[in-house]
């Protein structure tokens, strides 16, 4: 049951932060002289490219915080204030900075391939999904919860192809009014999520 949680709460919060949903618009805006043939293959790249950064870092996470001299608390507190903007964006259907910034769109615009840059990392891959990913390996309990961890962070990013995939199959069809109601639903979840890592964190760092 503990591990059943850990793995749903794993689930929510890396679809929250990741918010394939979100960065469909920005994709289509930055390849519209793209075929839906070459949107399939710069998503593919994105998905699979966003999944493995988070990976190394939720395996070397720890040995991070050691070389820099940070406690696990310590980054839940910063980890969560940093998802908390995010999510604060998320509720006004808007898509945050930490995702991309403006000039970031507009280099995406520029480039004839944009599967890795701007795409994967940051959009996809950026500061708050590479957060939660360190979060996340920091509650693994062993080597069991790992491996749930590790087949989430696979799944998402299938996922996350297969939402692109849809998108770029179906985009005239696309409701923007269900897409704002489903962004603010995650950043519903997300917020809610980065308080309890707040909270988290300041009962290790205060509380006996």
């Amino acid at each position: 049951m503990e591990m059943l949680n850990f793995a749903l709460m794993s689930a929510g919060s890396l679809f929250a932060i990741i918010n394939p949903l979100g960065a469909v618009p920005t994709f289509f805006a930055m390849t519209p002289q793209n075929t839906a043939a070459e949107r399939m293959r710069m998503a593919r790249t994105a998905c699979v490219t966003a999944t493995g950064v988070l990976m190394v870092f939720a395996a070397t996470g720890n040995t991070l915080f050691r070389f820099f001299g940070i406690t696990i608390p310590a980054f839940q507190m910063a980890g969560g204030l940093l998802l908390l903007l995010v999510s604060l964006d998320s509720l006004r259907a808007r898509r945050s900075e930490v995702h991309e910034t403006e000039e970031e769109k507009a280099e995406g615009v520029a480039k004839t391939d944009v599967s890795i840059t701007p795409l994967a990392i940051p959009m996809l891959s950026g500061p708050g999904a590479i957060t939660t990913a360190i979060l996340l390996e920091s509650k693994a309990k062993n080597l069991a919860y790992d491996g749930v961890l590790f087949a989430l962070f696979v799944l998402v990013g299938t996922v996350s192809y297969y939402i692109f995939r849809v998108a770029i199959k179906k985009a005239p069809k696309i409701n923007p009014i269900a897409m704002n109601i489903t962004t603010r639903l995650m950043g519903l979840i997300l917020a809610a999520i980065a308080v309890q890592f707040i909270i988290d964190g300041v009962k290790k760092a205060f509380l006996p």
